[in-house]
């Protein structure tokens, strides 16, 4: 296994792939792009006003412009949006230009952290606002589980630090001797 042109972290809200991302970045050495903080620094708005005032389908073609120029650019580790991979040409762009990996968690725990943990309960992601945050979650993961299979790797986050989740998809590359 060579080292791949880029890490592209693909999963749920709440699964770490922020947080995740910049470690495997820091690690690697390599640049770190967000595509919703790429969005957010464009438009000049959260991605939650997007939401609200332009409507999902906008932001869905903000997120497509933002994950093609990550994706021009080798050696980066890309987080992209929850919804991303649900785009069949998201979905093609992402596996022809890197290593796709999936962060997952039950249910519970990404609602304990988005929801629960989150020290400011307004910021809930758009898609989960509205009653029963918990039942929306598991909803949307089952919509999606389809498309984040597409991963060419899945790592469960539930029980893991930020470190360990970061050196979990390094592994397979450092075992070979690629990195």
């Amino acid at each position: 296994m060579n080292v791949p042109d880029n890490i592209i972290l693909v999963g749920f809200s709440g699964t770490g792939k922020t947080l995740v991302g910049q470690e495997v970045a820091r690690l690697l050495g390599w640049d770190f792009i967000d595509t919703d903080g790429e969005i957010e620094g464009k438009v000049g708005k959260s991605v939650q006003r997007i939401f609200a005032e332009d409507g999902e389908p906008a932001f869905r073609v903000l997120e497509k412009g933002a994950l093609s120029d990550a994706c021009s650019t080798d050696h980066r580790v890309i987080s992209t949006g929850g919804g991303a991979p649900v785009d069949q040409e998201n979905r093609e762009l992402m596996l022809s230009r890197g290593y796709v990996v999936c962060l997952d968690a039950m249910p519970e725990t990404i609602y304990g952290r988005l929801v629960v943990n989150d020290s400011n309960p307004l910021t809930v992601r758009p898609l989960l606002s509205g009653p029963e945050p918990l039942e929306r979650i598991k909803a949307l993961k089952s919509q999606r589980r389809e498309y984040y299979s597409a991963a060419h790797r899945a790592v469960a986050t539930d029980n893991l630090t930020v470190e360990q989740v970061a050196e979990e998809i390094l592994r397979p590359f450092r075992v070979l001797g690629a990195i």
